[in-house]
């Protein structure tokens, strides 16, 4: 452990009492290496630099609970920086599955919470036509367009000719589209 020499002491005290000049002194001195550990961490420039103000706002706030008898102002400082940090990364955690989980339901549904009833319509006229396939062509067309294979994925998948494969998406379209269009006359 390394000597705290008076200055840095007389430092530590002054900004535990909340002088103003102290905590310019800290800033200066002590914000690079709160930056580079931020840094580090998040890989982001403007994350690190939001991370160094919020440390220093955090210990000014809480300069009270600083003691400078048992540690000096850096430990102090690296100790909070540690934390904001992690509560960093649990944000971007969260933002990420909220972000993943808003965009896997606005893709399955539209606009969250709402959806066009002449949609709701349309995709169980379009479900039932594909149910209303035998298989493989019914598999076929799922794995192309509910699971977004390609159609040489889909004949490895299915275990045939990439032709055959190409043959039965181009003949179950056809049949989706005459039943489609009678359901289409029919309504109208």
């Amino acid at each position: 452990m390394r000597e705290v020499d008076d200055d840095e002491s007389a430092q530590a005290r002054a900004f535990r009492d909340g002088q103003p000049d102290a905590m310019r002194a800290a800033y200066q001195r002590w914000s690079p290496l709160v930056y580079t550990i931020a840094l580090r961490s998040l890989g982001s420039v403007s994350d690190a630099e939001d991370v160094t103000q919020q440390v220093f706002v955090a210990a000014w706030r809480g300069r009270a609970r600083f003691d400078p008898d048992r540690a000096p102002l850096a430990s102090w400082l690296v100790g909070i920086t540690r934390h904001v940090v992690a509560d960093t990364h649990e944000r971007r955690t969260r933002e990420r599955r909220a972000q993943d989980a808003a965009t896997a339901t606005a893709g399955e549904e539209g606009v969250v919470g709402y959806e066009d009833p002449s949609r709701v319509v349309d995709r169980v006229i379009v479900a039932d036509a594909v149910a209303g396939l035998g298989d493989p062509q019914r598999e076929i067309l799922t794995l192309a367009f509910y699971d977004d294979l390609t159609h040489v994925q889909i004949a490895e998948r299915v275990g045939l000719p990439l032709g055959t494969v190409k043959s039965h998406i181009k003949r179950s379209l056809q049949r989706l589209r005459a039943r489609l269009e009678v359901a289409d006359e029919a309504s109208r």
